[in-house]
């Protein structure tokens, strides 16, 4: 079983359901199609708590993320599974990936919160991820009966 950590601001939306993937950077061992699981907020810390109970893996496909200062949105390009998606499909998976504007206010840092969920992604990502092209997976998960 692997464990994800995540910002507290996103776990209402995991426990809802409308969060129902991550993306990672390549390690070592990530979940496995069918297997639970584990998503906390605080991990490694004594405020470490988790979010739902263990969701099963359903999918963890190559991501390619390309984001760039000069475009105000910040996300440029976004690849999943060797399909690029086409501008108009980037702002529904920043929704989907947690950054809707309107989730985050008042609970995500106010530098972090752009005009739309693409924007507000653009400013997370070049906060947390350095340079311009990002390789990873997506992982997603479906909560059990």
């Amino acid at each position: 079983m692997v464990a994800y950590g995540f910002k507290k601001y996103f776990a209402p939306q995991i426990e809802d359901g409308s969060k129902g993937h991550t993306i990672r950077g390549h390690r070592r061992r990530h979940a496995h199609v069918g297997e639970p699981v584990q998503l906390f907020t605080g991990l490694r810390t004594r405020h470490c708590r988790k979010i739902i109970p263990d969701p099963i893996c359903i999918a963890v496909l190559p991501i390619v993320i390309m984001s760039s200062d000069l475009i105000e949105a910040g996300i440029a390009y976004i690849e999943v599974d060797g399909t690029p998606l086409h501008r108009d499909e980037i702002e529904a998976f920043a929704v989907s990936d947690g950054f809707d504007p309107t989730r985050l206010q008042g609970i995500a840092p106010p530098k972090l919160i752009g005009a739309s969920a693409r924007e507000t992604m653009g400013r997370f990502w070049a906060a947390e991820n350095p340079g311009s092209i990002f390789q990873g997976v997506i992982i997603r998960w479906e909560a059990r009966p």
